[in-house]
């Protein structure tokens, strides 16, 4: 183990970033001799004012964390030993040569796990990697979370991140469905202190209702909350729709001289009234129309969806609701309304419009889509185990904890002739590595949300270098992605410098055509030449974007050097009108009834019928939103939280007891689990956590091992997809369950 190098400095409070969630919270951190003291809440911070959760707290312990790996580990005769950078680099670029001299560049998936969008060497140096090796298996968390959300956007506004935020701190009424944004600090919608914020909409007189399987901690503190069938949000959302258009309710706003598609969202609508749908949704039909008037009549409002809408069978139906209803109210792009943002720094701003093009080319086996140059992680084990899959690097991710079916891909894993993995820990899915490059801990790391900050509630920009030095000998997250990338294009020689040069210089070309700078690729080039690695790539988008110094031209403006001078961020106020111009489709305008949406709306009506016994749905907890926090105590302690949430009348009826054991069995597969008996679950509906099922013969996570639960995805379906993207359906499983 390589010791952290102590300093002789006095103890020192540095500003920097939470990277842990979306909120990007700020955080005070204290480091005395080389070693983090102390992590607590920035109360100057531009954004989070002083708030954090727990995770931040955790911080310590995920930089001390014993289980963490400090150096590369490579496989021997079946065991993983440590090993130097350099032989533990050899075998993964040799190993990834001869799989794609043997196999070709479709032999090599990658996948990137929901982490690598709070990293920024992940973020700008993983499409280096992803370049490099010319692959089309290329995997994220994206076809396990939001992928729907990203399609509709993109089909709507013409791109997958234009997607409209709450306008949470002006709104007077905020409807909420799959969502838990006290839990989850917002997701899709980065917001610090959400409780904080719905706390001001009702203290302002406005209302927060909540459509949910579950009674959430976000329901809990809402004026209503309707239990909502999973998978049936689209059928609730497009019922109230129905009553905008019925009652004569529907206004555009600022939207109308950019919409198209009304009158066929007009005679969608009309199929599906409240009364055709209530009794499949759980909530009367009076009710959807109570709830359709009293938003169309709210001064401002914003319907909000998340996981739960997108994690389903319906997820891109259910997406493309939630943006009708807040279309239809007039409350696209107006203050307390959806609306977007104008980020500092965005790859890709000055690009021309140009068409969404999903499904350019699809996966071998099943014939799914890719979206976004990505194939759903669902169709995975299928390409391993009948397609061209033979070697898997992962990157910050675990798809056998988080993808469906995990029993299966763990047996396509099992049989790859190589497994790659950038990652601190030995978990579920490295635990089979051939190759483990480790990536320092986040308080060694730059910070700069480059994805998030497109979803904030607020405009804001930070840059945090990190706040620790890397231990002597580890290479920086992107170190390592651009030595694999290096090598996989034939380049092995060359230096990290020069490699870097020539991101940067290919950032440059791509981002400067069409910015109209006075300042040539050179002089850019020069410009941003104080920094190097993420910081340089960083200073040229936020020097380029709407708030920044365009290199001379707009004296103030901002800069990577302007954002060190504000350790705590800078607020850039809130969120401010966009149309038309951030509208990107290749005519400028919204197009309210897609083709492919469209084209499945027969699919969702044949479901109105439905009557599923019982379904599964899974949950999160503030403390772990991702299954590697599990092994910081301070995180995991309490009581049980692996629990099967059941509602007193299905624990009556299936002989189940609080406390008890319960079997759970889906079509592929059954757990065991511990019976929690709550009237916050609907009936007809079970839960489970995500994130579990640690003690795994070779997991190297001792506290998580000692709490280690059960996975949720070994009962989620890899058939149960949404048919347009995908995406992994986790919600809404039909499973049968019994006292066991």
């Amino acid at each position: 183990m390589v010791a952290y190098a102590r300093r002789t400095l006095p103890p020192t409070t540095l500003y920097r970033t939470c990277p842990l969630c979306e909120a990007t919270c700020g955080i005070a951190v204290t480091v005395d001799g080389g070693e983090v003291r102390e992590v607590r809440g920035d109360p100057d911070d531009a954004f989070s004012q002083g708030y954090i959760c727990p995770k931040a707290h955790g911080l310590i312990s995920l930089h001390a964390d014993p289980d963490r790996l400090r150096g590369p580990v490579v496989r021997d005769g079946g065991a993983l030993r440590d090993a130097s950078w350099d032989e533990a680099y050899a075998r993964a670029n040799d190993g990834l040569a001869a799989i794609r001299a043997k196999h070709g560049d479709d032999a090599v998936a990658i996948y990137l796990g929901n982490p690598s969008a709070h990293s920024l060497d992940a973020m700008l140096y993983g499409p280096a990697l992803l370049r490099a090796l010319k692959t089309k298996q290329r995997y994220s968390a994206s076809s396990a979370d939001q992928l729907p959300k990203m399609l509709t956007a993109a089909l709507m506004f013409g791109g997958g991140l234009t997607i409209p935020v709450p306008d949470v701190d002006r709104t007077d009424r905020l409807l909420i469905l799959g969502a838990n944004p006290l839990v989850s600090n917002g997701s899709l919608m980065t917001a610090p202190d959400m409780r904080r914020r719905l706390d001001a909409i009702r203290a302002r007189g406005g209302k927060v209702i909540v459509l949910d399987p579950r009674r959430t901690e976000t329901a809990d503190r809402a004026d209503e909350h309707h239990f909502l069938a999973p998978g049936t949000d689209a059928l609730a959302l497009l019922a109230i729709v129905h009553v905008l258009f019925d009652d004569g309710l529907v206004k555009l706003g600022a939207a109308a001289p950019y919409v198209r598609g009304v009158d066929e969202v007009r005679a969608i609508a009309a199929r599906f009234t409240p009364e055709r749908v209530a009794a499949r949704c759980g909530i009367e039909a009076a009710t959807l129309r109570r709830l359709a008037r009293e938003h169309a009549a709210a001064a401002s409002a914003a319907c909000y969806g998340r996981i739960g809408t997108t994690c389903q069978e319906f997820g891109s139906l259910a997406s493309w609701a939630v943006d009708l209803v807040n279309v239809l109210t007039g409350n696209l792009d107006r203050a307390g309304g959806a609306m977007f943002t104008t980020p500092a720094a965005l790859p890709g701003r000055h690009r021309p419009r140009a068409a969404f093009r999903p499904g350019r080319y699809g996966s071998t086996v099943k014939g799914l889509p890719e979206m976004f140059g990505e194939l759903p992680v669902a169709t995975l084990a299928d390409e391993i185990e009948r397609g061209p899959v033979r070697a898997v690097v992962t990157i910050a991710g675990n798809p056998l904890a988080s993808a469906p079916n995990a029993a299966r891909l763990t047996r396509a894993f099992e049989s790859l002739e190589l497994r790659v993995a950038v990652d601190p820990y030995v978990n579920q899915t490295t635990r089979l590595a051939d190759v483990i490059l480790p990536p320092p801990p986040p308080l060694a790391r730059a910070c700069y949300d480059v994805a998030l900050y497109q979803l904030a509630v607020r405009d804001v920009a930070k840059y945090a270098p990190p706040a620790v030095e890397c231990a002597p000998g580890q290479p920086a997250e992107w170190e390592i992605l651009l030595t694999l990338a290096k090598a996989a294009m034939g380049m092995a020689a060359l230096s990290l410098p020069l490699a870097d040069n020539a991101v940067a210089r290919e950032l440059v070309a791509r981002e400067h055509a069409g910015a109209g700078l006075a300042a040539s690729e050179a002089d850019v080039m020069k410009a941003i030449s104080a920094h190097h690695g993420p910081a340089r790539l960083v200073d040229l988008l936020v020097r380029i974007g709407p708030h920044g110094d365009r290199f001379g031209e707009r004296p103030g403006g901002l800069s990577v050097a302007a954002l060190l001078d504000q350790p705590h961020g800078v607020d850039l106020g809130p969120l401010r009108p966009g149309l038309p111009d951030v509208v990107r489709t290749p005519d400028g305008t919204i197009d309210l009834a897609p083709a492919l949406l469209v084209g499945d709306l027969p699919r969702l009506e044949a479901s109105i019928d439905r009557r599923p016994a019982v379904v599964l749905i899974g949950r999160r907890h503030l403390r772990s939103n991702n299954s590697w926090m599990h092994n910081v105590p301070a995180l995991i302690k309490g009581p049980p939280r692996c629990t099967l949430l059941v509602h007193p009348d299905d624990a009556t009826r299936l002989g189940l007891r609080d406390g008890g054991a319960a079997r759970v069995a889906s079509r592929v597969g059954a757990v065991v689990a511990p019976v929690e008996v709550s009237d916050e679950i609907m009936p007809g509906v079970v839960s489970l956590p995500h994130g579990f099922g640690h003690d795994l013969p070779g997991v190297r996570l001792d506290t998580a091992r000692g709490h280690g639960g059960v996975n949720v995805n070994l009962l989620s379906d890899d058939e149960a997809i949404d048919a347009i993207t995908g995406n992994a359906a986790f919600n809404g499983v039909a499973v049968t369950v019994t006292a066991a």
